[in-house]
């Protein structure tokens, strides 16, 4: 027998979707500019120093005012919109939906195999996990979001619809690469906050979790998954990144990646996605978490 998924929750799909939707607004009107920062600075090839650091954040207005500066981290932000709040809403509306599925078909597995209370944490891993894998239908949401960031050249004035009808399926460029990511990567966020929800403040019913307790538990399960997906970000970057008529694979990256800048370079921007990428997902994810509930109240 197929499992159901019809499942209803705890929480209203309507509450579900308000409470990501607005983390995702929120998160995308204060970190966007971070987010291009940690872009450009993962897709330099070069060796990175005090004297190279400017033009590689603000490339050619690095010598600009610092208002036009600052500015020049806002590229793609129609397309970062586009991506971040449905990526958000999928993501933190969606693993509930899939926790619930995997509760209502397959309690009694994981139940079996890890017993009550860790089968708990590994079903809320893997309904992470399964939503990180489901996220590569909004990898050209990405794609572009990530070129206007990076590589503005490759659109050459073409508006996004015209992008779409003329690259079509090479917009999925790095699918593989980005569902390798994604499924260590969320298995990591959403087991890491259950874990610190469960054993360090002895909650049993992760709803009831207050602000203070959700932003701990963001914090281990967000360093946790930019750690465990660092390597792989840093490939699908680079295969992004590329203009639009380049066919470099995956492999061939990470062969020129080794060859040419050693192993370490798989974690190159770890430092600075933990410091400054990291605030943006811990924000997100408390506040998703936050106001899902909430809203559970009224609609």
């Amino acid at each position: 027998m197929s499992p159901s998924i019809n499942v209803k929750g705890s929480d209203s799909g309507a509450a579900r979707i308000l409470g990501s939707g607005a983390s995702g607004i929120a998160e995308l009107l204060l970190f966007h500019p971070v987010d291009t920062i940690a872009k450009r600075l993962m897709s330099n090839k070069s060796k990175v120093s005090f004297s190279t650091l400017s033009p590689i954040i603000f490339k050619e207005y690095a010598t600009a005012p610092l208002g036009r500066r600052l500015l020049s981290l806002f590229p793609g932000l129609g397309y970062a919109a586009g991506y971040k709040v449905t990526q958000r809403i999928y993501k933190y509306g969606g693993q509930p939906w899939f926790n619930d599925i995997l509760s209502k078909n397959y309690k009694d597995s994981f139940t079996n195999a890890f017993g009550e209370r860790k089968g708990k944490m590994v079903m809320q891993a893997t309904a992470g996990s399964l939503t990180g894998i489901g996220e590569v239908v909004l990898l050209p949401l990405d794609a572009l979001k990530i070129k206007r960031q990076v590589n503005p050249e490759a659109f050459r004035g073409r508006g996004v619809v015209r992008i779409f009808l003329e690259e079509g399926t090479t917009l999925y460029r790095g699918w593989g690469w980005t569902m390798a990511r994604n499924a260590p990567g969320s298995f990591a966020l959403f087991g890491a906050s259950a874990v610190t929800k469960e054993y360090v403040f002895g909650i049993q019913d992760y709803h009831k979790a207050t602000w203070g307790q959700n932003f701990v538990a963001s914090v281990s399960g967000a360093v946790a998954s930019i750690t465990v997906a660092a390597p792989l970000d840093t490939i699908k970057t680079r295969i992004q990144n590329a203009n639009f008529e380049s066919k470099v694979s995956g492999f061939t990256v990470v062969k020129d990646l080794l060859k040419n800048e050693g192993p370490s370079a798989l974690f190159k921007g770890l430092t600075p996605k933990i410091l400054v990428v990291g605030p943006k997902l811990v924000f997100s994810y408390t506040l998703a978490q936050s106001l899902i509930p909430w809203f559970s109240k009224y609609v």
